[in-house]
């Protein structure tokens, strides 16, 4: 009897194991109200992507029946992902979306982002627990229809809803704070069928819980939020991470055989194959100070780095190259405050930006040969910041980050400084044009206008953008919790058809 119970404990243990395993980053799945008809998660771990079934007559009055993957969640935070409902349903106001709810009684204070099967796109809440849903006193709605994209942010007792379709910017559809919601709330994905008799189903990818801090935070000063290594299809928008670490690292680069990514963290460069497992060391000799500036050349035969030294000007940061497998590096720019960027395509020469205060207070362009020689200055601005520099792989070009217009945009010139022309032309604050390698596309990072035209920081939200070479109009391919870091220096699969970057979040505990 003892040995029947024991498998019993055993098999209801798995069980549960099995379950929570089945709801990917959220800590638990469960129906809401008894429904009638029951519901159901799984997680797709190749894709990270998830299939919700739910039943249940409405999230309305004042109580609700749906089917729920959630996590406890203290404080501030956004969440985010890409949504849509399956198949022709049985009533046009079958629902999926994002909920912040108070507990899981059926009756809790509830504030949910929502896309109907009939493309009724609202922010709904219940103001207090057992309250009736009055419309429309409890619900904004959004002029669009069929959001493929929604986000629900929590700003201490303030909800914001925002909803974008492919390659849009966010756009935010109202905010509130009438809701009696505690500090530690449940977060989550949900499916209702607006039918009690029925189940209904939907799917959600890119789904990211993201814990913000105050836009008053200083990642040097305040402390390191966990960072996420994420690979990205720039031409249909899915998101895998592939590696998480509490620590802050930093901007990834794709090894030309396409098989690593390449990244530091702490002042030390690694490896991580591209799949994701354990991060391994790269031997950079005396050079234990390296920052987020480090750039393979365009042959996958030598790295160049960014390492800093003692008792030198601005920081002492230096450029070096190093062979890819490791080694002892050797110095390229003996002047100081030089941050690389990129390599020349016949692998001769880097371009990077400095500070040379004997010519100006401002940070230029240069480029200088790896075998010695005189660094080249190739802009001449007298103040603001000229960053980001990189070839095209043609050579014909460096594209690169100014403010000499007002706010941060991208430009691009001709290998001798001539020839500057500005690429991209709106209120975003743009950086680090990074080119693929088939010369036809470029990603670049967005800052909001808020975010001074000069200032790159840590942990804030912006986006991730591609547009053509020569320029046009850039679409939105990543919304996300970051910014210092992310996307530094040049990041392209080797196909020209996937990037790597880093993103961020709070602790959860």
């Amino acid at each position: 009897m003892k040995y029947q119970l024991l498998i019993l404990l055993l098999f209801t243990s798995f069980l549960s194991m099995a379950q929570s395993n089945d709801a990917g980053i959220f800590q638990n799945h469960a129906d809401i109200g008894n429904p009638k008809v029951k519901g159901a998660v799984s997680y797709d771990k190749d894709m990270q992507a998830y299939t919700i079934k739910g039943g249940g007559y409405n999230i309305w009055f004042n109580r609700d029946e749906f089917h729920y993957a959630y996590s406890k969640v203290k404080g501030d935070f956004i969440v985010t992902a890409n949504v849509k409902l399956l198949g022709e349903g049985k009533d046009p106001h079958r629902k999926i979306g994002w909920m912040i709810r108070a507990s899981e009684q059926d009756d809790a204070a509830h504030m949910s982002a929502v896309l109907h099967g009939d493309g009724l796109t609202v922010l709904q809440w219940r103001r207090l627990r057992g309250a009736y849903m009055r419309d429309p006193q409890d619900e904004i709605f959004a002029i669009k229809k069929n959001a493929q994209i929604i986000q629900l942010e929590r700003n201490g007792k303030t909800f914001i809803m925002r909803i974008a379709n492919p390659g849009e910017p966010l756009q935010e559809i109202g905010r509130t704070d009438m809701i009696d919601m505690p500090d530690q709330a449940l977060a989550g994905l949900f499916v209702c069928s607006h039918n009690a008799d029925v189940q209904e189903e939907g799917m959600a990818w890119n789904v990211r819980i993201e814990k913000t801090v105050p836009d008053t935070y200083n990642g040097y000063r305040d402390g390191i939020l966990s960072s996420r290594m994420e690979i990205m299809n720039v031409f249909d928008g899915n998101r895998k991470i592939i590696y998480q670490d509490s620590g802050r690292f930093e901007a990834p680069n794709w090894t030309t055989d396409g098989k690593k990514l390449l990244f530091n963290q702490g002042g030390s460069i690694y490896t991580i194959p591209v799949e994701g497992g354990t991060p391994e060391l790269l031997n950079t000799g005396n050079a234990k100070r390296n920052n987020n500036d480090h750039v393979i050349s365009f042959d996958g035969k030598m790295l160049a780095i960014s390492s800093h030294r003692d008792g030198m000007a601005g920081g002492g940061s230096t450029v070096y190259y190093l062979p890819i497998t490791g080694g002892e590096p050797k110095i390229i720019t003996d002047s100081t405050p030089s941050y690389l960027h990129g390599w020349s395509p016949n692998g001769k020469e880097v371009v990077y930006t400095a500070q040379r205060v004997s010519n100006s207070p401002a940070y230029n362009i240069y480029k200088k040969a790896i075998n010695g020689g005189p660094e080249v200055q190739l802009t001449f601005n007298k103040s603001g910041l000229a960053d980001g520099p990189e070839y095209s792989p043609d050579g014909k070009y460096i594209y690169y980050n100014a403010t000499q217009s007002g706010t941060m945009q991208i430009w691009r010139m001709k290998p001798d400084g001539s020839g500057q022309e500005q690429i991209t032309f709106d209120e975003n604050n743009n950086w680090f044009p990074h080119i693929s390698p088939d010369g036809k596309w470029m990603v670049i990072l967005s800052f909001q206008p808020t975010v001074a035209p000069g200032d790159h920081p840590f942990y804030k939200r912006v986006m991730l953008r591609l547009m053509p070479a020569g320029g046009g109009a850039p679409k939105v391919i990543a919304y996300l919790y970051g910014g210092q870091g992310t996307i530094n220096t040049p990041s392209w699969s080797p196909d020209s058809k996937h990037i790597a970057f880093v993103s961020n979040s709070g602790s959860f505990k």
